[in-house]
């Protein structure tokens, strides 16, 4: 399974039109398109920065719809008055226990490393990590996806809302550390968003 990530760092005043036209035109657009299983869009209210991510059944899908992709991408960062960085990544593990309900958000971490290492990261969080992920207050689901061509990896856990995100923080954390220092990544950014759409049909990986 493969993802194409849209980040637009937007005005914030404007993010909501941004959010219906994801809703409204893009959503719908993407989901007719061979291979597509879904689309996410997280928020950050304060900055204006959202995330828009499709997931696909495999590379030739990703690959196929990115032409269409840039296009519904660009207009959507004219919309919220800023600019669109695309990424693409592997999903190594997707995991959930129910689906998100309202109120819903997500922490997500970005990590570098050995891009050689990346198998064993993600079978290690799959097997070790995960039982204790789950334990987290409010815990709903968790993705790890991997850029190796950047030495990449992106980590969201999704929560309930944002006062179990709140209670989970400092186990998370700890978490996080542990993981990064056994597997020799280096934490970049953290930064948490609200769940704003959420249709994605991705299976289990675990």
């Amino acid at each position: 399974m493969y993802a194409r990530s849209t980040t637009i760092r937007g005005n914030p005043p404007v993010v909501d039109g941004g959010i219906a036209y994801i809703r409204d035109e893009v959503m719908p657009a993407v989901q007719q398109l061979e291979g597509c299983v879904g689309l996410s869009m997280l928020c950050e209210w304060e900055t204006g920065r959202s995330i828009t991510t499709t997931a696909w059944a495999d590379a030739e899908a990703l690959h196929r719809s990115a032409d269409a992709a840039m296009a519904m991408g660009q207009r959507a960062a004219e919309i919220m008055g800023g600019d669109a960085q695309v990424e693409e990544w592997e999903i190594g593990v997707l995991h959930r226990i129910h689906e998100s309900r309202d109120g819903a958000c997500a922490r997500v971490i970005w990590s570098r490393g050995n891009p050689a290492s990346f198998d064993r990261v993600i079978d290690t969080f799959r097997l070790s990590m995960l039982p204790r992920v789950e334990e987290l207050p409010g815990f709903c689901s968790v993705s790890v996806m991997v850029d190796r061509d950047r030495g990449r990896v992106a980590t969201a856990v999704g929560y309930a809302n944002r006062d179990e995100m709140n209670a989970a923080q400092e186990r998370g954390m700890a978490l996080r550390r542990e993981f990064n220092s056994h597997m020799g990544l280096e934490a970049t950014e953290v930064a948490e968003f609200d769940l704003v759409l959420a249709h994605l049909r991705v299976p289990e990986t675990v």
